[in-house]
């Protein structure tokens, strides 16, 4: 897959020792604050200029991509504010603490300004940076880049592996900081999403667990890559197994087409949750052609409409007696999960129309509310 060099520039180095489902869960985090946070903030932009026609949307717009094939971040902000004619960047942080006047904040000095003719003196960027506080999920500050270069002190952020970051105290933050009540439920379910995000990853954990024996006896890795397994669950564990010793299955094309083959209307939760990950692991390894991107469409569809014809009123989704509806929940969820991934990659890459953008990260689970608290309380 060839992937655009002008919004690319770290490598992929950045995905170090996670899988790629591990660095797509870690980099979905901040994703989910900013697609709950979107509605909210362009309603404060045309606060701000209430006699000019304002349009907030995420870089990006529906192709908007939480993550990216090889690694790496994008040099675009996290939003784009256009009000008449003017764009406005405006780049999204949230942190842990509380709003104390000797807490410290900081802000990425490649955000911040950018160099004058390569010089140290910076120049302020078009950005204006949203800041939430989780310790006070009421309160939101608004800080241009202009007033960051202006009152900031240099220094490095040891959590950012010290990258040169201006520091700005609580104390010059209380400033700007403001109240706005009906933050409360975007923290509500930003949490919430975390919750359910971290819950259903699990299943990984548990697969590895299962498989721990598979894993260790692997002796002739080359041979592995070369038979199409034989049936799903099989299918399923070779995956597994090739995605963990980090090798790619010759005709690998030709195994998803197989793999497509087991979806039908029979499939239980937890067979849904064995075809995503496979279906996940072969589609990020290739480049689908005409010819395999249409069923790849129609099955991706087929497997969200079995997920949700599994949706109970108490938020559990249950597919059979023998399984705890907490496992199959997981199992759902998990899905859920691999599914929305695989629809925002294929309208990045392939720009098909067939099927809907995703607007917010879990919109494809029925009930948020109900399937946090079952969840929760298990």
């Amino acid at each position: 897959m060839k992937l655009d060099g002008k919004t690319i520039y770290a490598q992929s180095s950045d995905i170090k020792s996670r899988t790629y489902l591990e660095y797509r869960r870690d980099m979905k985090k901040k994703a989910i604050a900013e697609l709950e946070v979107l509605e909210w903030l362009e309603d404060k932009v045309k606060e701000l200029y209430p006699k000019k026609q304002v349009k907030v949307y995420k870089s990006g717009g529906d192709k908007f991509l939480w993550f990216l094939r090889k690694g790496g971040i994008s040099r675009e902000s996290d939003f784009v504010a256009e009000i008449d004619d003017e764009k406005i960047e405006i780049e999204f942080q949230y942190g842990g603490g509380d709003i104390q006047e000797d807490y410290i904040f900081d802000f990425k000095t490649s955000k911040v300004g950018k160099k004058v003719k390569g010089q140290r003196e910076r120049v302020p960027k078009n950005i204006v940076f949203l800041y939430l506080f989780k310790e006070a999920p009421t309160k939101f500050a608004f800080i241009p880049a202009s007033w960051i270069l202006k009152s900031g002190v240099e220094g490095v952020a040891p959590a950012w592996g010290n990258r040169e970051v201006y520091k700005i105290t609580g104390k010059q933050l209380l400033r700007r900081v403001k109240d706005d009540p009906s933050l409360q439920q975007i923290w509500n379910s930003i949490n919430a999403k975390l919750f359910i995000l971290d819950f259903q990853h699990e299943l990984i954990d548990i697969n590895k667990e299962r498989l721990s024996h598979l894993l260790q006896s692997v002796i002739d890795e080359n041979n592995i890559v070369k038979i199409i397994p034989k049936d799903l669950d099989s299918f399923f564990k070779i995956c597994f197994i090739l995605d963990n010793i980090n090798k790619i299955p010759q005709n690998a094309n030709l195994w998803l087409v197989y793999l497509l083959s087991y979806i039908n209307d029979n499939n239980s939760l937890e067979e849904v949750s064995k075809i995503a990950y496979c279906i996940d692991f072969l589609y990020s390894k290739i480049e689908l052609k005409p010819n395999e991107l249409t069923p790849m469409v129609r099955k991706t569809k087929e497997l969200l409409t079995k997920i949700k014809t599994s949706h109970k009123e108490n938020g559990s989704y249950i597919s059979s007696l023998k399984v705890s509806p907490l496992d199959e929940t997981r199992y759902a969820l998990f899905s859920i999960n691999i599914l929305e991934d695989l629809i925002q990659d294929i309208i990045f890459y392939y720009s098909v129309t067939e099927l809907k953008p995703i607007k917010k990260i879990y919109e494809n689970v029925e009930d948020i509310k109900k399937t946090y608290k079952l969840i929760k309380e298990a």
